[in-house]
Formats: C-alpha cells, structure tokens, sequence
C-alpha cells in the first residue's frame, strides 16, 4: 500500500475515535454486550437500542468505546507510514465494529463461552479472568497489528539491505556511543568526555563516514 501524507501518529488516532465511535455505537457495543445472547457474539442494544437499561447506561458505552479504540490504535504503530486513507479507514471500522468486540463477548459478557461472568457454564470451572480488561485490548491490537506489518511489509526505503537505519538516503549509525563499540574515535566531544552520551550527526558527517 502507498505511504499517504495524511499518516500520522495524531492523524489515525482521530480516525479511530471517528470511525470506532460511530461503528461501535451501531454494531460494537451490541454483538459485544447484547444480552441474552450466545456464547459467541451479542445480539441487541444495536445503535444503542433500549439504553439506558437496568444493567447499562451511556457511561458503560463510553468506557467500552475507549477501550476499542484504544485496541485499535495498538494496530496504527504496526502499519505507519505503508497505509492508504481507505484501508485504514476500513481496518478501524472492521476491527472496532466487530473483531474486537466479538473478542470482547467470549471473556467480558454475561453470555461469553470463556466469562468469568457466565456462572451458568465456566470455562475450568473459572472462566478468563481478564485482570482490567487489558488481555483482550492488547491480545486483539496485537495480532491484528502483527498480520497487518506481515502483509504490508517493510517500510521502503527506511533501512538498506543490511537491516541499518536510513534517513533521506543516509545510513545512521546507532547514536550512543556507549553501546557502540565500532563507533570511530572522531566522534568523541572536543572536550574529550565519552560517558555513553549521545551525539547529533549531521548529514555531511554521516555521509563521510560510510
């Protein structure tokens, strides 16, 4: 996929509050706590249908939305920089609309196969106790970001053929010279002090130092 102008850091996490809100408010909070239900995806509460309701209210959306976005955005810094406006638009969608919170019915609702919170069938007679809902965000940000940077590749032109970094067309060397034991002696401080501390490099110095 072609590098878009528009990719940055700030940039992706706006369209995944944008597109996770709106998808997660039609579909999301629905196939994941739309009870009674099966095990396996929610069925009610689509566009926040008969909310509020004796067990939700409009704060448990907002506190779930945050965390499908949040699994969303783990994705973003697999995929930088490679990503069109479309395809990124469509991942958000799809993952915050249904991936994550299918995910998110089979460990958090009532009705999940592997809920703590299904008394009527726990799974090894425990469940999945998911410690602050941080398994499933970062299980699911994960793999999709690990599945998107196989597919994707490599960002071109960001390193040589030998793995080294490249910025415009230079190779960089790895900055502190404490770690670095190949670094060339010319590089220490004019006051001769050497105690791992960084060093800015210009162009003209990397360029003459292959």
């Amino acid at each position: 996929m072609n590098v878009q102008p528009w990719e940055k850091p700030s940039n992706t996490n706006v369209l995944d509050i944008a597109a996770g809100g709106l998808f997660y408010y039609l579909f999301g909070f629905a196939f994941a706590f739309g009870s009674p239900s099966n095990g396996f995806i929610g069925r009610h509460f689509f566009g926040l249908k008969s909310i509020p309701s004796s067990s939700f209210d409009y704060s448990n959306f907002l506190y779930q939305w945050a965390f499908a976005i949040a699994a969303a955005g783990i994705t973003s810094g697999s995929i930088a920089e490679r990503t069109q406006f479309v395809a990124y638009l469509i991942y958000s969608s799809f993952l915050t609309g249904f991936v994550y919170p299918v995910v998110s019915h089979w460990f958090w609702s009532v009705d999940g196969w592997a809920s703590a919170f299904n008394t009527s069938n726990l799974l090894f007679n425990s469940g999945v106790i998911d410690f602050a809902r941080s398994g499933v965000v970062h299980m699911v940000g994960g793999i999709a970001g690990l599945w998107g940077a196989f597919i994707e590749g490599p960002r071109i032109g960001r390193f040589d053929h030998t793995g080294r970094f490249v910025v415009n067309g230079l190779k960089i060397r790895f900055i502190p010279r404490k770690f670095n034991p190949s670094f060339n002696q010319d590089y220490r401080r004019q006051d001769g002090e050497d105690g791992g501390q960084g060093h800015g490099l210009n162009a003209d110095e990397v360029a003459s130092h292959p």
